[in-house]
C-alpha cells in the first residue's frame, strides 16, 4: 500500500472510529504521516504540491499535484487578486484530487524585485552565571539582529545567521558552550513589501471566504523562493563547498549564494522566462502562447551549440502564410537574452563577495534551465563549472514521475522547506509573519526554535 492510499483508508477510517478513538484515548492524527503542502505563486503558473516524510533522509513522497495558468501575478507579485485567487483555488483542488487530501495547512513562496538583502549585527551580555554561551543568549542575539529600523512598508521575512563573535574573537558557528562575556551576531535579513505579502494572504482570505471549501487554508509559512528551491536542488556537498543557485522562473531570477552550509546572499534580478518569450514574440511576430511554445519545443540559446540546423514552422497572423524558421534564427533571439541574464547574476554573485568560493560553481533551475545550450552559455559567462538543478529526493510512487522537472524545483522545495524546519519537532508551531496584518514583533520561543532548527542542520 503506498502513502496516498494509506491517507485516504486512515481518513475514512476516522470518520467511522472517532467514538470509538475517544473512548481509547487514542490521537487519530498520530496514525496519520504528516503532510506538507508547497504553494509556488510564480508569473507563468501556481503549482500546489502535497507531499509526506518520506522513510529515508531529507526525502519526500509526492502524493499529488495541481497547476494553473497564472495571469494575476506579475513578476512574482500578485496584481490581479480575483485572477490569483482563481489560479490558486484550481491549483490546491488539482492536488486534492489527485492527492485525496484535504488542504488546510500551506507553505507559500515569495519572490520579486521588491525584495531586499541586507546584514546586520545584534549584541547581547552572556547572562549564564558560568559565563557560558547557552541557546537562550543565541536566541536574544538573534532577536537583536531582528531588531532595526524599517520603512513602513517593509517587513522582515528571514533572519539567517552567518557567524558568532564572543569577545571580539570572530568565526563561531555553534557558540553554545563556550565561555565569554559578550556575544556578538552578523545575521543576512531579508525583506519584502508589506503589501506585497499582504496581497497573498488577502488572496487566501478571498478563498476562505468562500463557501466552496470544507477546511480552511491556513498560512503556516512564507519563504524566499531560492532558499526554498535550494532544498530541492542542492546537496549538503555543495553547500559546504560553496556553490550559487540561480532559479530562472516566469517573472523574476532567484539567487542564492550558499558557503560553509550556510546561505551567505540572495537576490532577485527582474529578468527571467517572460523576456525571452516576449522577445521571441516580437522578433517573429507572433502572439505569445505561440512564443511559448516554440520556446519550450524549439528553444536554444547557444548558437555554437547547434549541430543540426533544423527547421520548423510558425502559423501566419490574420491569415497570413506559415513561415519556416530555423533554429539558428530562433537562438540568435534568445541568445542575447540570456546572456545579459547570466551577466546581471555574475555581477549580483561578485556583489556578495564569495565569487571566489564557489567550489562547487553555478546550479540553476527553473524552466529556463531546459532552454538548449544554457549549460554552455552558462560556462563561457560565469566561467566555473554548471550543472541543471532537478528536484531529488523524492519518490513518486508512479503518481506524478514529471515531477522531476526543474520547472517544479519551487514546489518541491516549499514541502522540503516545511518538513525540515516544521516537522522537525511535533511541537513547533512557526507563527505566520504576518497576522491579521498587524505590525511584527519580536517572538522569542520562534526566534528559540530557529536557533535550534539551525544547529540541528549544521
Amino acid at each position: 500500500m503506498n502513502i496516498r492510499d494509506l491517507f485516504i483508508k486512515n481518513r475514512n477510517k476516522n470518520k467511522e472510529n472517532t467514538t470509538s478513538n475517544e473512548r481509547q484515548g487514542i490521537n487519530e492524527q498520530e496514525k496519520v504521516p504528516k503532510i506538507s503542502v508547497g504553494l509556488d505563486l510564480g508569473t507563468s503558473k501556481v503549482c500546489a504540491l502535497v507531499a509526506s516524510p518520506s522513510d529515508y533522509s531529507n526525502s519526500l513522497n509526492i502524493l499529488g499535484i495541481g497547476i494553473a495558468d497564472s495571469e494575476g501575478l506579475n513578476r512574482g507579485v500578485v496584481i490581479n487578486i480575483d485572477r490569483t485567487v482563481k489560479a490558486i483555488q484550481k491549483a490546491i483542488e488539482q492536488a486534492e484530487q489527485q492527492s485525496g487530501i484535504s488542504i488546510s495547512d500551506i507553505t507559500i513562496g515569495i519572490a520579486g524585485d521588491h525584495i531586499e538583502a541586507f546584514p546586520n549585527r545584534g549584541i547581547v551580555g552572556i547572562s549564564n552565571a558560568n559565563s557560558e554561551v547557552t541557546s537562550k543568549d543565541v536566541a536574544r542575539v538573534i532577536e537583536e539582529c531582528r531588531n532595526i529600523k524599517l520603512s513602513p512598508d517593509r517587513q522582515i521575512l528571514h533572519v539567517i545567521p552567518q557567524e558568532y563573535i564572543i569577545d571580539g574573537q570572530d568565526g563561531f558557528i555553534d557558540p553554545i558552550g563556550i565561555n565569554g562575556v559578550r556575544l556578538e551576531a552578523i545575521a543576512h535579513i531579508v525583506t519584502g513589501l508589506t503589501t506585497a505579502i499582504k496581497n497573498i494572504y488577502r488572496c487566501i482570505e478571498r478563498i476562505n471566504e468562500s463557501n466552496n471549501r470544507t477546511t480552511k487554508l491556513r498560512i503556516k509559512d512564507i519563504v524566499l523562493e531560492p532558499i526554498a528551491s535550494s532544498y530541492a536542488v542542492l546537496d549538503d556537498d555543495e553547500k559546504e563547498v560553496g556553490v550559487a543557485l540561480i532559479d530562472i522562473g516566469g517573472g523574476t531570477t532567484d539567487i542564492a549564494i550558499f558557503s560553509e552550509n550556510i546561505i551567505r546572499f540572495t537576490s532577485i534580478i527582474g529578468i527571467a522566462g517572460k523576456q525571452v518569450t516576449d522577445d521571441i514574440r516580437r522578433g517573429l511576430g507572433i502572439i505569445a502562447t505561440q512564443a511559448e511554445r516554440i520556446k519550450r519545443e524549439y528553444g536554444h540559446c547557444y548558437l555554437n551549440g547547434i549541430m543540426h540546423d533544423e527547421m520548423f514552422m510558425i502559423p501566419g497572423v490574420g491569415g497570413r502564410k506559415p513561415i519556416d524558421i530555423s533554429k539558428s534564427y530562433l537562438c540568435q533571439i534568445i541568445q542575447p537574452r540570456m546572456e545579459e541574464l547570466f551577466e546581471f547574476a555574475l555581477s549580483e554573485i561578485r556583489r556578495s563577495g564569495f565569487a571566489s568560493s564557489l567550489g562547487a560553481g553555478v546550479v540553476i533551475t527553473g524552466g529556463c534551465s531546459l532552454l538548449g545550450g544554457v549549460e554552455d552559455l552558462a560556462r563561457d559567462v560565469f566561467g566555473m563549472p554548471v550543472k541543471i538543478g532537478i528536484p531529488s529526493g523524492i519518490n513518486c510512487t508512479g503518481l506524478v514521475p514529471e515531477i522531476q522537472n526543474p520547472i517544479y524545483s519551487t514546489a518541491v522545495g516549499l514541502a522540503m522547506y516545511d518538513i525540515n524546519n516544521n516537522h522537525k519537532n511535533e511541537a513547533m508551531n512557526f507563527e505566520p509573519i504576518i497576522e491579521e496584518f498587524k505590525e511584527e514583533k519580536p517572538n522569542k520561543k520562534r526566534i528559540l526554535q530557529t536557533v535550534k532548527i539551525f544547529f540541528q542542520e549544521l
